[in-house]
């Protein structure tokens, strides 16, 4: 008998229950060379010096809370999954660690440059859309917006340490048109960068 598939509806479900299980082997195994630095540079120079930055979904800090700290940016970092933070906190102890979930953010503060790196693309199409203004919403007048997403629109199956994890998309026009209505401009899209591992980066500015 053939096994039938798992929905992918509920595989994004498990998401942070993913993380919380592999937080240990994934921050062992994640890549910490900073391929991302060309990206990271990008992003920093549209901040002011010292500004302060929203990563959400900071996984354990490293790499990129951490180079953005190195930096001197004021960095607070939130992850879904209390393993993840708790490997931050011992890891960077001097940082702002918080355990919070994108699609329900509500900090009360807004930062000058919001990044969401390897993190929202986990979330559902739908609660992209939906977090999208979430994160608009933490960002001050010309403030900056970082993240990864996929090439087009689409749901695909990734892994983390081992285990399946959810990935999803809208499509750049889509994603275009999500952030106009929210004040940002798009600046740059780069479809599966080959000068950043393949990662698809989407930067945006608050106009």
């Amino acid at each position: 008998m053939t096994k039938q598939r798992e929905p992918l509806s509920a595989l994004a479900g498990r998401t942070v229950d993913t993380y919380e299980r592999q937080a240990t082997r994934y921050d062992a195994e994640r890549g910490k060379s900073l391929f991302e630095r060309p990206w990271l540079d990008r992003f920093s120079s549209l901040l002011p010096p010292g500004g302060s930055v929203l990563d959400a979904g900071c996984g354990t800090g490293d790499p990129i809370a951490h180079d953005l700290a190195r930096r001197g940016l004021r960095v607070t970092g939130v992850d879904a999954a209390q393993a993840m933070i708790a490997l931050a906190r011992q890891k960077h102890p001097g940082g702002d660690w918080r355990q919070a979930d994108m699609r329900t953010l509500d900090l009360g503060t807004v930062f000058d440059g919001v990044i969401a790196w390897d993190s929202f693309f986990h979330l559902t199409g739908d609660e992209q859309r939906a977090t999208l203004p979430r994160l608009a919403g933490h960002l001050k007048p010309r403030g900056a917006l970082m993240l990864t997403v996929g090439p087009e629109a689409g749901e695909v199956v990734g892994a983390v340490g081992g285990a399946p994890v959810f990935h999803a998309s809208l499509s750049p026009d889509d994603y275009r048109a999500v952030l106009t209505g929210l004040g940002l401009a798009v600046i740059d899209f780069v479809p599966e960068d080959p000068d950043c591992n393949g990662h698809s980066v989407l930067l945006a500015q608050r106009t």
